[in-house]
């Protein structure tokens, strides 16, 4: 067994499959006071990313709730669902949104009206919605962390020749030194991700989330990857790129749980223009251009070459998906397309008077005035 697992070992790290033509991994051996990237450096990522979840935990319960306080964030009051043995163990093991025939038996067996059953669910579910707090917290942790990410990257690279000329990523290639810096940016990054995938289950799911999952996996293989064939120089460029503008998205989302409506809609434009220029620009037409064109000028294309820019590509679709979603609240968000809400009880019944009058009958026209008049009484009471 052990054989057969070197025998795979030494076909899947062969030289030919990840370098080009005469070149491998003992190249990469450090010499003459030249240090390279190593795999075994790649298991430091994990006490890193436990690092980060203990870090996390002690900045969301201190510096985000403190931050919560100073933005205003407050919790709307949830009406909390009756205790009822038989819907409680329906909800948890059957499923939360029962279809109508569910409902009628449900009712039978707790002795509640098809109403009382409906609100009893609407309500238990209105219970595991997470918290505005919780969101807060979780954004105000990604929020810090990309912001001095990027920041550190862009120190770490803002002197070196590839960070203005791209085709410098392959001055070189594969014997490029590892410099201090890139050493820290790539633990620290990948320990980020890694946490981020130990806390999937406790975070709150939305709606991007199987993308999201796909994101994360994806960005951590290309990673690793770039570090185990030292294409650190492309490697530190990508991280660099993903990392200016979510900071900008997450600071987006602190603001909208805080209600802070204006200051969010403009974030969130300034966000979806770097996204654009970053991610839909300057990644593909710069970085994936010289990961995908130039080495081919300069070497016959190998495996590591297909698989390198196979990841990127699924990054850069991940892209594409995300900036539709994004152009379209954005375009939302414009200062002569925002909306405004209406209250649901609103005390002028005149526009919703006037589309009804539209399509009833004159005999529903004394229920309904007598339908609006109630409401009205109550949204005063």
């Amino acid at each position: 067994m052990l054989t057969w697992l070197r025998e795979l070992s030494d076909w899947v790290w062969q030289d030919r499959l990840w370098f080009p033509a005469g070149l491998g991994w003992a190249d990469l051996k450090d010499r003459d006071g030249l240090v390279f990237a190593k795999g075994s450096d790649l298991w430091v990522i994990f006490p890193i990313a436990v690092c980060f979840l203990i870090i996390r935990q002690i900045f969301e319960r201190t510096v985000a709730v403190k931050l919560a306080s100073l933005l205003r964030v407050r919790e709307k009051p949830r009406v909390r669902a009756a205790p009822n043995t038989t819907l409680e163990f329906y909800f948890c093991n059957a499923s939360k949104f029962p279809s109508q025939s569910s409902v009628e038996e449900l009712t039978k067996q707790s002795g509640c009206s098809v109403r009382q059953v409906q609100r009893w669910f609407r309500r238990r579910r209105n219970q595991e919605r997470p918290s505005q707090i919780k969101k807060f917290r979780e954004a105000s942790w990604r929020f810090t962390f990309y912001l001095l990410a990027f920041i550190a990257g862009l120190g770490a690279l803002i002197d070196k020749p590839w960070f203005y000329d791209m085709e410098e990523m392959w001055n070189g290639f594969p014997t490029l030194p590892l410099l201090p810096s890139q050493y820290w940016y790539y633990m620290i990054e990948l320990g980020f991700y890694i946490s981020l995938l130990f806390s999937v289950a406790t975070d709150v799911k939305r709606k991007d989330f199987k993308e999201q999952i796909v994101h994360h996996v994806a960005t951590i293989l290309l990673i690793s990857f770039s570090w185990l064939v030292n294409y650190i120089r492309a490697g530190t460029l990508i991280m660099l790129v993903h990392d200016a503008s979510d900071y900008l998205l997450e600071s987006a989302k602190m603001f909208n749980y805080a209600e802070w409506r204006k200051t969010c809609n403009y974030i969130f434009i300034l966000f979806a223009a770097v996204f654009i220029l970053t991610r839909l620009v300057i990644l593909p037409f710069w970085i994936l251009h010289t990961t995908w064109v130039y080495p081919l000028t300069i070497y016959p294309p190998f495996f590591g070459f297909y698989f390198f820019n196979g990841l990127l590509l699924v990054l850069q679709c991940l892209h594409i998906f995300w900036a539709v979603l994004i152009l379209r609240m954005a375009i939302k968000f414009l200062p002569g397309n925002v909306r405004i809400h209406k209250p649901k009880h609103s005390l002028n019944p005149k526009p919703q008077l006037n589309l009804q009058l539209l399509f009833l009958g004159s005999k529903h026209i004394k229920t309904l005035t007598s339908h609006i008049n109630q409401k009205i009484k109550q949204s005063i009471l």
